[in-house]
């Protein structure tokens, strides 16, 4: 039932969620006058306050209500403490007996004795009862004193009964509660001065070094003291204390980071960004694996870094790669390239691992990709969220973010619930499936096995691809635990059923990316071509007949870049570069000039070429073209020693470097297209592999093996060429003192002696 209207003088009534006092009433005449603070008083009257739809009295001044709920929440149990629970349930025992007899309230669960006779409804009135109840209660604090004033007992007369009694009806339990226990906070009144000068110390201290509470209670005196004057009261330390860490925190961060996270709450809408649709947000992270694998090379075990991409409404596992040391930013710009190509199924790949979400027919999508696809979610993702890491802030992931037209974001310092979910996705992954691998490291050293490095038994390639499986055979079919969609809290979903879902509810674009796209992500250098040499990148020339049109002509580019054309490149491959025709707009790929015509240069990468710069610097020379480069880098690649001395004589670190040049040439060579004509055939590494993995053999022996042998190829190779290439024998030198003989004009020997000389033999050291 609704309360009536209190309009006496000084009571509080809620029209239209705002509170007026009632300034004066006459009810012979029925009219009302409310007033408000910053308002005009407003004449009224009963019958428009009685029929209004949003009038209310206000619970701060309602008298039939229980003090403890004017102007708060009502009151409940479990706003109380354990004893004090106690002490209620001990006072409805007594209100029981004194209603039915029984201190349970049921005659089915009467206690020995029960009921007694003073309190036995068939012989005895209400009245009767809760007399003897409060005599019993009167004499039981007489013998007890402490014990009746514990359990409230030791005041409950007659007329406490009655009250007990009505609230219990009203309230339930908690009306047999004491409103004392429940007053009001009293709080911390803080002055409009002290509050300024709290807020004003709280600003000057996140420019400064960081400072004590004991400083800042100084500060926060002094600011009073000159902004307010000496009789401005200031509270006590302790009340400056508690009050300044309900407001502004603990302060344990350190300085730097309170700073930041100060500055990012004040640009905050206080919005929460609902993420209800697949490629809405994916959030991207690197981690280091926490399984030592050998690499494929000298079968070394090697700590390898993990790329996750995931999408935070399906929390699909849509894009991963393993990268050996650690990882750049060609390959996140390849890992986003992933994101929006569809995975292709892999030959152990069963059935139950193909593409088969509703809507879309797998015949369809393996027309557009060109091959069976495996069950895998792809799509052009719109904001992507990273950690601040070097790899993720430079200006080639900026272009990369205007080619596949995404928003790469950073995550807002101090606040972990922007990539949560990849966070927690690494947790379960490693939970799920790392700690059972050979080789898992654990949590930390204390943790650690005798020797994760030798029960590494899986190569880096042999990881990738039951990395690959477990996506896409265990992950995307597990069911959440606590991911649900907000439309089905309640319900089971996976991965897959909510992409499915998804796909039933607002479609789904299929859209692959065509080929081009690797181009376009690679980082581009603007240069001119040289009308004999073609262009120089890296320190590196690069030429090819695409560029026989454009050798003597400008490309009319204006700008910073005037004239120059553009060129890609792929730093994890730099015998190649790539070039769009400006009329045709095909892409032709331009060999370094410095690579042999037979045999196949092994792979090297940007630190190998600054290596061997830096070794030239270091003996005085200056080469004048790449093909004088090529002996030394060969030379640096395979260190020049025989074939069977390379897993003994190399250093770890050195392993680890040939093996990171290997893997980085596989994954551009899988990156890069394969229709189109110019693009030249795998390198040897990546063949050899591939023939050893139809053929069942030992790759690792193979790939280091190979990478020896194409090493010696190569630099027989240059020796060939530069003696093919040679004019004419070249002259043997003169000896020692000859050139001096001839030009000195006091050397003057006879005919007969040189004659006599060259005629009989010296005997050995004569004439020395």
């Amino acid at each position: 039932m609704a309360a009536a209207l209190d309009l006496s003088l000084g009571s509080e009534l809620i029209v239209n969620g705002a509170a007026w006092t009632v300034e004066r009433f006459e009810p012979q005449v029925g009219k009302v006058v409310l007033s408000r603070s910053g308002q005009d008083a407003w004449a009224t009257t009963v019958r428009q306050l009685m029929h209004h739809p949003d009038c209310r009295p206000s619970t701060r001044t309602r008298h039939d209500l229980p003090a403890a709920n004017r102007g708060r929440q009502p009151k409940g149990m479990a706003d109380l403490l354990p004893q004090q629970r106690q002490t209620v349930m001990r006072r409805m025992e007594h209100l029981r007996e004194v209603e039915t007899g029984y201190r349970s309230g049921d005659p089915l669960l009467a206690a020995p004795g029960e009921p007694r006779p003073q309190y036995d409804p068939a012989t005895t009135t209400l009245t009767q009862r809760r007399q003897a109840k409060s005599e019993e209660l009167a004499a039981a604090a007489a013998r007890d004193p402490e014990a009746a004033k514990a359990l409230g007992l030791d005041k409950a007369s007659y007329r406490t009964l009655i009250r007990w009694d009505l609230d219990r009806r009203r309230f339930g339990p908690i009306g047999c509660a004491d409103d004392r226990w429940l007053r009001e906070a009293s709080g911390r009144r803080i002055s409009a001065a002290v509050r300024e000068a709290l807020f004003a110390v709280r600003h000057e201290t996140l420019h400064r070094s960081k400072l004590t509470a004991r400083d800042r209670e100084r500060l926060i005196h002094q600011y009073v003291r000159e902004v307010f004057g000496e009789d401005e009261p200031v509270p006590s330390y302790e009340t400056l204390r508690v009050v300044w860490r309900e407001w502004f925190g603990a302060g344990g961060a350190r300085q730097r980071y309170a700073r930041s996270a100060a500055s990012a709450q004040e640009w905050t809408t206080g919005r929460h960004v609902v993420v209800h649709r697949p490629g809405q947000v994916v959030a991207l992270d690197t981690t280091e694996l926490s399984v030592k694998v050998r690499d494929d090379v000298f079968a070394d075990p090697v700590t390898v870094y993990l790329s996750l991409a995931l999408d935070v409404y399906t929390h699909s596992i849509v894009a991963f790669r393993l990268t050996l040391v650690s990882d750049t930013a060609m390959d996140i710009a390849m890992v986003l390239r992933d994101v929006m190509m569809p995975l292709p199924l892999r030959p152990d790949w069963g059935e139950e691992m193909e593409w088969a979400y509703p809507g879309v027919p797998a015949t369809l999508v393996a027309q557009f990709a060109g091959g069976k696809v495996a069950g895998l979610p792809f799509f052009a993702p719109e904001v992507v969220t990273t950690d601040h890491g070097a790899v993720y802030k430079n200006h080639h992931l900026v272009e990369v973010q205007r080619v596949i037209g995404a928003n790469i974001r950073p995550s807002r310092v101090l606040r972990p619930t922007d990539k949560q979910a990849v966070e927690r996705a690494f947790g379960a992954i490693q939970s799920l499936l790392f700690r059972i691998l050979p080789g898992y490291r654990g949590v930390d050293s204390s943790d650690r096995g005798v020797d994760p490095e030798g029960d590494a038994c899986l190569t880096v390639a042999e990881m990738e691809h039951l990395i690959a499986t477990w996506i896409v055979g265990v992950w995307q079919n597990r069911k959440f635990g606590s991911y649900a969609p907000s439309w089905d809290p309640s319900g089971e979903h996976s991965p897959n059923s909510l992409f499915a879902a998804s796909m039933s509810q607002g479609g789904f674009a299929l859209q692959i990316p065509p080929t081009e796209l690797y181009y376009q992500l690679l980082p581009t250098h603007r240069v001119s071509i040289h009308g004999k040499r073609g262009v120089k990148i890296k320190n590196l020339w690069y030429d090819s007949e695409a560029l026989a049109p454009y050798r003597f002509a400008p490309s009319g580019r204006g700008g910073a870049a005037k004239n120059k054309y553009v060129f890609h490149r792929d730093p994890r491959d730099p015998c190649f570069v790539y070039f769009q025709d400006p009329r045709t707009h095909d892409w032709h790929t331009l060999r370094w000039t410095g690579l042999p015509e037979e045999g196949r240069m092994p792979a090297f990468s940007d630190a190998r070429v600054r290596q061997v710069l830096r070794h030239l610097r270091e003996q005085g020379l200056a080469p004048k073209s790449d093909a004088e480069l090529m002996p030394l880098l060969v030379e640096l690649i395979g260190k020049n020693i025989p074939v069977e001395k390379w897993p003994t004589m190399l250093t770890k670190a050195q392993r680890t470097e040939h093996a990171r040049e290997i893997a980085r040439a596989a994954a551009a060579a899988a990156d890069r297209p394969k229709h189109t004509s110019d693009v030249p055939d795998l390198p040897e590494e990546i063949r050899a592999e591939q023939a050893v993995e139809e053929d069942g053999g030992n790759v690792v022996e193979l790939r280091w093996r190979e990478r020896a042998d194409q090493t010696q190829a190569a630099i027989d190779a240059e020796r060939r060429r530069r003696r093919e290439h040679a004019s004419a024998r070249p002259a043997a030198p003169p000896l020692l003192g000859q050139r001096l003989r001839e030009r000195s004009l006091l050397t003057l020997p006879a005919d007969d002696e040189d004659e006599e000389m060259q005629q009989s033999p010296q005997p050995e050291g004569a004439g020395r």
